[in-house]
């Protein structure tokens, strides 16, 4: 939870530039992007595994479910500090195609996305974005900024967040818990 002055900020920022709030109710979520939920999750448990932290992304189209691109993050195994699994779908989504914009497309990552990944979203036209935990120590959807609903940009998304936020969060927990036990030892 922000701060009282980082609230402050929010609020008057609000006031200021006209920013919208994102849909924090996770019933807002359709069945289809709680079964996209469920296969980001399957990515992230796969990005464990590779010693990765556990973050998967789904990219599909909203009308018809047809699923463009799915990652998972990769910046251990590429040595790359960009291979965050929502900026791999999007970029493959594109691709597949044909097209930058990607306006009639849901991404789905199982964690709220952070300050370039939420500027690509921006950038990219996205239509809808559904995120599972909240990242209090990164998060640029609600947490610490609100780049996919500032009035100040050139395109807003409609974001919903804490769709199997429980499931996600405790996969993290886990991955982190693991990592200071090996650290430990």
């Amino acid at each position: 939870m922000p701060g009282l002055l980082t609230r402050l900020k929010m609020t008057l920022g609000r006031v200021l530039f006209g920013a919208t709030e994102p849909a924090l109710d996770p019933s807002a979520a359709t069945p289809t992007d709680i079964e996209m939920m469920r296969r980001a999750l399957s990515l992230a448990e796969s990005a464990a595994k590779e010693d990765e932290v556990p973050v998967g992304a789904v990219v599909y189209r909203t009308e018809t479910g047809e699923i463009l691109a799915q990652a998972s993050n990769r910046r251990e195994c590429d040595t790359d500090p960009s291979a965050h699994a929502e900026l791999i779908a999007m970029r493959s989504a594109a691709a597949q195609q044909g097209d930058w914009r990607l306006n009639d497309c849901t991404v789905v990552v199982t964690l709220e996305p952070c300050p370039m990944c939420a500027g690509l979203i921006v950038n990219a036209r996205v239509g809808r974005l559904v995120f599972g935990a909240s990242d209090p120590k990164a998060g640029a959807v609600v947490s610490l900024y609100e780049l996919c609903s500032d009035r100040r940009l050139n395109h807003r998304i409609e974001a919903i967040g804490g769709v199997l936020a429980a499931e996600s969060s405790e996969l993290l927990r886990e991955f982190f818990r693991s990592k200071r036990g090996k650290k430990s030892q």
